[in-house]
């Protein structure tokens, strides 16, 4: 599935879909198949550096040999945990906003099968650190998010998609994004663990509150009112 959706491009067809996808996202931080087209063609090295780091971790070295894939056949099954699972979790941050796990954009521009994996791989997890950081999915969270995933993988599209966001943003909320969750995301990303490293679905019937505290997640604090 992976495989047959890229597309090889010369160097002067890369720069110019990140140039076209830098300025799209920029004009609407909205539009994920533009932010993920920059996060591949701008990514590359980021990526390598991701994957280097998971074939060195005994967990990440499972997720790379046995390429789980964040689709509803697979994960469907976290809709009948506990709820008090992490899986239970998952599944209602994805039911209460009708959501799909097959929703996210097939990987296109990635040079080889295990970076192209890898991408895909991070893409599919973004809705597991919403569920871990207890972050909304309006502007102001999937901001914050980014600024987690920057320290996690330091992709530039991540620091992009902050500052268009952050564009989007009224002064009200500018305030409160840079005030509030800006340095609670810092935090947030330098403390917790690898967690490109983590194979989630081998955890969804574990309570949330004890793989938070394994990973070292700080949730989301209280909006001020």
């Amino acid at each position: 599935m992976i495989e047959r959706a890229r597309i090889k491009l010369s160097p002067w067809q890369q720069a110019a879909v990140a140039v076209g996808s830098a300025v799209g996202a920029l004009l609407d931080p909205r539009r994920a198949d533009l932010i993920a087209a920059l996060g591949e063609t701008t990514g590359r090295p980021a990526f390598e550096r991701v994957l280097e780091r998971m074939k060195r971790n005994p967990e990440g070295r499972a997720v790379l040999l046995e390429r789980p894939r964040v689709i509803s056949a697979k994960v469907g099954h976290a809709w009948d945990l506990p709820e008090n699972t992490f899986g239970a979790a998952y599944a209602r941050f994805m039911g209460s906003r009708n959501f799909s796990p097959d929703d996210r954009p097939p990987v296109r521009f990635m040079d080889t099968d295990e970076l192209a994996y890898v991408a895909m791989r991070a893409r599919e997890v973004h809705d597991f650190w919403h569920t871990l950081f207890g972050l909304p999915t309006n502007l102001i969270g999937e901001s914050a998010l980014k600024v987690i995933e920057f320290e996690q993988m330091y992709l530039p599209m991540c620091l992009l998609s902050v500052v268009g966001g952050t564009t989007m943003f009224n002064e009200k909320h500018r305030t409160l994004f840079f005030r509030h969750y800006f340095p609670w995301a810092v935090k947030a990303g330098l403390q917790c663990s690898n967690l490109m490293c983590v194979y989630y679905e081998q955890h969804f019937h574990e309570d949330l509150e004890d793989v938070r505290r394994k990973w070292g997640i700080i949730p989301a604090p209280t909006a001020p009112k």
